[in-house]
């Protein structure tokens, strides 16, 4: 990536609203919803309130016909009927992993595919959300970066893989019944396809949605936005969506970080890590998780572990080791057990937390780094991938 690189990639996104066609309400802001609720006829004086009802029927109760939303009148309800639609991605697809996790294949608006992940653990249950089709950013160690960029996602198309979760996990409150504080979806991780900070807009106007204490109602601790190292936009998502924040690390030195995250061509782990030490979130109750995907002989040696301790110093962190999961034409190989247990000790015992993942939906390819939609699927040999990952010989 050259040094003159934009820092949000000039991506074609998809508008809210097609040529000719209804206005889609999923994915709006309040202010937008407002906005074209007035433009399509709506008295201004009323336009907050019915906001207000849209957006609980919405985001709190599910609801997608507006036939149901009952506090509304039956000549409003028309109206919108005839000029909006409330409308989510479709489900392609649906597999579902022997340890529980589910994959869905949800496509979007111009036939494109993106990969939904929700893994379901003892007392919470991870939603794992793309936020563009394929990703610029050609990690060589993920199956996602093999797959060319197509386009970003919009918010609606976002939040819209929330919905789509809660639709299949059957958790959308019924009307009038006991509040239930139990959530099968109760977090989510910005970790799917593509890299989220250059698709900053939907993906902020997204999770303020997910957020929205009368929607969804996701506390922002409940969302970890996943980077590369976008270093420009990394203060950014502390003021602007205030969630946790995690950094695709996975190496302790710029060689090997230039060919496995080809990002730090452009920012650095120097430029990097100055940036999250002065991440205005950071705390000891808000740590920054460092994920660091373990490859035999690459990344994973008693050196590296203590480069990662030294070079973290003063960053309240976490490390969440992560074992490799293969994939087709994997150019690398997963560190052993034994190699990961002593790697972690050394972290560990250096005052880190430093918990190994353990790989969940490897059986139907919905493990870190594993996403990748069957339509723009690039079928590239081993030795291709390896050759762009400049391993030579591999």
């Amino acid at each position: 990536m050259s040094a003159n690189a934009p820092i949000t990639q000039d991506v074609h996104t998809i508008p809210r609203k097609l040529p000719d066609g209804p206005v889609n309400l999923v994915g709006l802001t309040r202010a937008a919803m407002r906005d074209v609720l007035i433009a399509e006829g709506t008295p201004e004086k009323q336009a907050k309130m019915r906001v207000g009802q849209i957006w609980q029927w919405i985001y709190q109760w599910g609801v997608r016909d507006f036939d149901l939303m009952t506090n509304l009148s039956k000549a409003y309800r028309a109206e919108l009927t005839e000029k909006f639609v409330v409308e989510v991605p479709e489900v392609v697809t649906r597999q579902v992993s022997e340890d529980g996790t589910r994959k869905y294949l949800v496509r979007i608006a111009g036939g494109h595919e993106v990969e939904v992940v929700y893994i379901p653990e003892d007392g919470r249950g991870t939603l794992c959300v793309s936020s563009q089709v394929g990703c610029t950013l050609t990690c060589s160690f993920c199956h996602t970066g093999t797959q060319k960029l197509v386009r970003n996602l919009t918010a609606a198309e976002i939040i819209g893989q929330v919905i789509i979760a809660r639709d299949d996990l059957g958790e959308w409150p019924e009307i009038g019944a006991p509040k239930d504080e139990t959530r099968l979806l109760s977090n989510i991780v910005l970790m799917g396809m593509g890299e989220p900070l250059y698709n900053f807009e939907n993906v902020r106007d997204a999770m303020k949605i997910a957020m929205d204490p009368e929607g969804i109602q996701l506390s922002r601790r409940r969302i970890t936005l996943s980077t590369s190292g976008v270093v420009p936009e990394i203060a950014r998502t502390a003021v602007e969506i205030g969630c946790q924040l995690a950094i695709s690390f996975h190496a302790t030195t710029d060689d090997v970080r230039d060919k496995l995250v080809p990002i730090n061509k452009r920012w650095n782990i120097e430029v990097l890590l100055d940036a999250l030490r002065a991440y205005p979130k950071v705390s000891n109750s808000e740590r920054i998780t460092f994920e660091y995907v373990m490859l035999h002989g690459v990344n994973d040696s008693d050196e590296d572990a203590r480069r990662l301790v030294k070079l973290i110093e003063g960053i309240p962190a976490k490390i969440n080791l992560i074992p490799f999961n293969e994939w087709p034409g994997a150019p690398y190989k997963r560190s052993s057990n034994n190699r990961i247990r002593a790697f972690a000790d050394i972290i560990y015992k250096a005052g880190y937390a430093s918990p190994i993942r353990t790989p969940r939906g490897e059986d139907i390819m919905a493990a870190c780094g594993q996403l990748k939609s069957a339509t723009e699927r690039a079928r590239k040999s081993r030795k291709q991938i390896a050759a762009e990952a400049g391993l030579a010989g591999a």
